[in-house]
C-alpha cells in the first residue's frame, strides 16, 4: 500500500471516531439534563451590569476584573423530548441568550419556539428587534403577548415592523388561561401590578411533567398583589421572584418612584415559614446597585444562611 493511501486511510479512520466521539459526547451532555428544564439565561435588571454610565463602585467592579458582566434577567425553557425551546422575555442581551439556548442546550434549527413577554419596560421586549429586517429578518417567530402589549406592538414603530413584515407572529394571552404547548408542558400568565406606561404586567407559571414554576421579575410591592405570595410560592417547586433592590436608600433617587419589593421585605414576609418554602425562592432581576448581584458579598451570605438562593446564570431546574 502506498504512504499517500495509509495516510488518507489513518486520516479517516481518526476523522471518524472523532465524529464518534463527539456524538457521544453530545448524548451524554443530553443524558445528564432532566427531560424538560428551566434554565437561567441572566439575572441583571433591565439596564443590565455593568450599567451605562456608572463611575460607582459597584460597576467599577467589573472594569477593575473584579466582577464579570451579567446578562439581563431571563428565563429559558427547554423540552428534549418534544425538541422544542423557550424564552421568557426578549432582552438587550438577546443575541446571547438565544446563543445559549442553542449551543448549550438544543439546537434544532429553529432560532426560537416561542417568545414570552412579561411587559413593556426596556429590559423586557427590546430584543425582539434582532428579529427584525436589519438584523436576523426571522419568519413568524411565535411571541406570546397580553392585549395592551400585542396593540403596543402593532400600533408603535418600530416594533409594528416585526409584525407588518411578519418576523413575529403574535399570540394574544389573557389572565389566568392556560397555553398548552405541549401535553406536560404548560404555561400561565397571570397580571401583577406594576408600572404599566405602555402595556400591562404579568408573572407566569410555568408546569411541567413533574415540578413547576413562578418567574415574576417584575412587581411593584407584594401587598398590592390581590394574591398572596407566600400561598403561591407554596404551590410550586421553584419561584424566581423579583429582587432589584436590596433594601431601602439602596439608589440616591427617591425609591418610591421605581417600587419593588426589597430583598429585605420579601424575607420577612417568609420569616415564619418553613425552610422547604424558603428554599423555593430564587431572587432574580438585580438593578447593579444591588450587592446580591455579586459573586459573594456578606449581605447576599446572610440569606442564603436562612434558606433563600439567588439565580445563577447557568443554572438549571428540572421539571
Amino acid at each position: 500500500m502506498k504512504v499517500n493511501q495509509l495516510l488518507f486511510l489513518i486520516y479517516c479512520f481518526v476523522f471518524i471516531s472523532a465524529c464518534n466521539s463527539n456524538k457521544k459526547e453530545e448524548i451524554a451532555i443530553e443524558a445528564d439534563k432532566p427531560e424538560q428544564y428551566i434554565t437561567v439565561l441572566g439575572t441583571a435588571q433591565d439596564a443590565g451590569f455593568p450599567q451605562i454610565n456608572c463611575e460607582k463602585e459597584c460597576c467599577k467592579a467589573f472594569y477593575d476584573g473584579v466582577e464579570s458582566k451579567k446578562l439581563i434577567s431571563c428565563l429559558g425553557l427547554v423540552d428534549l423530548k418534544a425538541k422544542t425551546k423557550y424564552i421568557f422575555d426578549a432582552t438587550p442581551d438577546f443575541t446571547q441568550q438565544i446563543e445559549d439556548l442553542k449551543s448549550k442546550h438544543l439546537d434544532n434549527g429553529s432560532v426560537v419556539d416561542g417568545v414570552f413577554l412579561t411587559h413593556a419596560h426596556i429590559g423586557h421586549y427590546t430584543g425582539i428587534m434582532f428579529l427584525g429586517r436589519e438584523a436576523m429578518g426571522a419568519k413568524n417567530v411565535p411571541t406570546y403577548v397580553m392585549p395592551e402589549m400585542k396593540a403596543y406592538l402593532e400600533q408603535n414603530g418600530p416594533w409594528s415592523q416585526l409584525v407588518s413584515l411578519n418576523n413575529i407572529e403574535l399570540q394574544e394571552m389573557n389572565h389566568d388561561s392556560i397555553i398548552a404547548l405541549h401535553p406536560d408542558l404548560k404555561v400561565t400568565p397571570f397580571l401583577v401590578p406594576h408600572r404599566d406606561e405602555f402595556s400591562e404586567t404579568v408573572g407566569y407559571k410555568i408546569q411541567g411533567k413533574n415540578k413547576s414554576a413562578l418567574f415574576i421579575p417584575d412587581i411593584n410591592k407584594w401587598e398590592l398583589w390581590k394574591r398572596s405570595i407566600v400561598e403561591e410560592v407554596k404551590k410550586v417547586d421553584y419561584a424566581f421572584l423579583d429582587a432589584t433592590f436590596f433594601k431601602e436608600g439602596e439608589i440616591p433617587r427617591p425609591m418610591s418612584e421605581v417600587p419593588h419589593p426589597f430583598i429585605v421585605e420579601t424575607v420577612s414576609l417568609f420569616e415564619k415559614e418553613a425552610l422547604e418554602t424558603k428554599n423555593k425562592i430564587h431572587f432574580i432581576h438585580f438593578n447593579h446597585s444591588n450587592p446580591a448581584l455579586k459573586e459573594t458579598h456578606p449581605l447576599k451570605d446572610s440569606i442564603t444562611s436562612l434558606g433563600y438562593n439567588f439565580a445563577k446564570q447557568g443554572a438549571i431546574f428540572g421539571l
